[in-house]
C-alpha cells in the first residue's frame, strides 16, 4: 500500500507541537506501508531528512518555503483567498504532489494541517485530513482585541477559513482532530462528514525524570516551553511576567521564570531580567523540565491538547495551566487551574510551599499519561481510517 503524507512542515525534529505530531504519525505509518513523503521546509537544516527516517520511506521531497507573508498577504486580498492558504501555495509544491502522483499508484492521502488540502486531487485515493485544530475558530478569537484593520482583517481569515475547512471536510473520507472538544467545536460550526478525535500522546520512554540530569537552577524555577514566535505562546509569558510573576515574588522573591524555546520575539526578548530567563532554542527541553519547580501554561487562546504539558507530566513536574491550555487533557486532577493573574499565583506558591505535595502531584501525572496518552495507543484508530492491513482486521 502507498500513501502519499503532505505537511506543512518537515515532521522533523519533533521539537514543536505540530512537528512532535506529524513525525509521530509519520513513523506509524511508515512501519506500515510505502510512506512518500512531500514536505515544506522552514529553513535549511529541515531540508535533510534524517537518515534513520529517510530509510523508512519510500522517498522524501522537501520544498523550501520561501513566500514572505507580505506577498502572501497581498495574494490573498487580491484573490479573495485565507493568507493561511496563500502563506503555504507553491508551484514547487504542486509541482512535487503532481509527479508524484504520476508517477505512483498512491492509495491515501494522509494531509497534516488545513494549509496542505489546497493540494488534494480531485478523486481517486482515499483521504485523511488531519486538521489538527479549528484554525478557523483561532481567527474568530483573534478578532476580539487589536485595532481596527487588524480585527478587520481577522473576521476575514475566520470566515474566509471556515468555509474552507468545512468544504475540505465535506470531501475528506474522513477528518482528524486533536481533541474531542476540537471535534466538537468543528461541528459546532458547520463541520460535516466524518469527524474523528485524534489524540496527540507523549513517548514516556523518552520523557522519563529518572534519566535526566537537571540543569543547575538558583532557587526555584518556574518554567515555560514552546515556540516563542507563536502568539499564543508570546501573550502567554508576557502576561505572566507581567500580572502573575510579581504575585509569586511577594512570598518567593528567589523564584525564577525560564521561557525556553526557539526564536523568542521582540517583545519575549524585552522580558529578560534577573528572575527572567529567555533561553532561546535548546538542544534538550528535558533537562529544564527535570529542573522546574513548576511547570506554567498560562495560555488564555489555546487549540487542542498542549503538547508542552503532557511532556511535563510525563517528566513528573507539578503544573499550573489555564483553563484554555488544560482543556482536553484527561490529566484526572493532577494540573492545577489558575483562571486569573491572582488564581495562577495562588497556584503556583502552593506548590512552592509545599515541595511534597509538588512532587507527589507530578509523580500522579506521570502514572496518568503513561497509562492514557501512549503513542501507539492514541494513533491505532489511524489503521482503519486508511484501510491499513491491521485496520482492516480491526475493522
Amino acid at each position: 500500500m502507498d500513501i502519499l503524507f503532505l505537511a506543512h512542515r518537515a515532521p522533523y525534529p519533533p521539537d514543536r507541537g505540530d512537528k512532535i505530531r506529524s513525525h509521530h504519525v509519520l513513523r506509524h505509518l511508515a512501519a506500515q506501508a510505502r510512506v512518500h513523503l512531500i514536505a515544506f521546509a522552514d529553513d535549511g537544516a529541515d531540508q535533510v531528512v534524517p537518515h534513520d527516517l529517510a530509510a523508512a520511506l519510500a522517498s522524501a521531497t522537501i520544498v523550501p518555503r520561501r513566500k514572505q507573508r507580505a506577498l502572501a498577504l497581498i495574494e490573498a486580498l487580491a484573490t479573495g483567498r485565507p493568507v493561511s492558504l496563500a502563506a503555504f501555495d507553491a508551484v514547487a509544491m504542486r509541482r512535487a504532489v503532481r509527479d508524484l502522483l504520476d508517477r505512483h499508484p498512491i492509495d491515501a492521502i494522509y494531509a497534516f494541517s488545513g494549509q496542505m488540502a489546497q493540494y488534494l486531487p480531485s478523486g481517486g485515493a482515499r483521504v485523511v485530513m488531519d486538521f489538527v485544530d479549528v484554525d478557523s475558530a483561532k481567527f474568530a478569537g483573534y478578532a476580539a482585541e487589536g485595532p481596527a484593520p487588524a480585527r478587520w482583517m481577522m473576521r476575514r481569515e475566520a470566515r474566509l477559513l471556515g468555509a474552507f475547512e468545512r468544504e475540505v471536510a465535506a470531501r475528506a473520507d474522513a477528518s482528524l482532530f486533536v481533541s474531542a472538544a476540537e471535534a466538537a467545536l468543528f461541528r459546532k460550526g458547520g463541520g460535516t462528514g466524518r469527524i474523528v478525535a485524534i489524540e496527540n500522546g507523549i513517548d514516556a520512554a523518552y520523557y522519563d525524570p529518572a534519566r535526566i540530569v537537571p540543569v543547575a537552577a538558583d532557587g526555584p524555577l518556574l518554567l515555560f516551553t514552546g515556540q516563542m514566535d507563536y502568539r499564543p505562546n508570546v501573550e502567554a509569558v508576557c502576561w505572566f511576567a507581567r500580572d502573575v510573576l510579581p504575585l509569586i515574588h511577594a512570598t518567593h522573591p528567589d523564584a525564577t521564570f525560564a521561557i525556553v524555546g526557539r526564536a523568542p520575539t521582540a517583545a519575549v526578548r524585552a522580558l529578560a531580567s534577573d528572575r527572567i530567563r529567555v533561553t532561546g532554542a535548546v538542544d534538550d527541553v528535558r533537562p529544564w523540565l527535570a529542573a522546574a519547580s513548576v511547570c506554567v501554561a498560562p495560555l488564555q487562546l489555546a487549540r487542542g491538547i498542549q503538547n508542552k504539558i503532557l511532556e511535563a507530566m510525563a517528566m513528573a513536574r507539578a503544573i499550573v495551566a489555564s483553563p484554555a491550555a488544560a482543556e482536553g487533557i484527561d490529566h484526572l486532577g493532577t494540573i492545577r487551574i489558575g483562571a486569573d493573574a491572582a488564581g495562577f499565583a495562588q497556584a503556583v506558591t502552593t506548590l512552592l510551599d509545599s515541595p511534597g505535595d509538588a512532587a507527589a502531584q507530578g509523580q500522579l501525572a506521570r502514572m496518568q499519561v503513561m497509562a492514557r496518552y501512549a503513542w501507539p495507543a492514541r494513533l491505532a484508530p489511524l489503521d482503519a481510517l486508511l484501510a491499513l492491513p491491521n485496520g482492516r482486521a480491526a475493522a
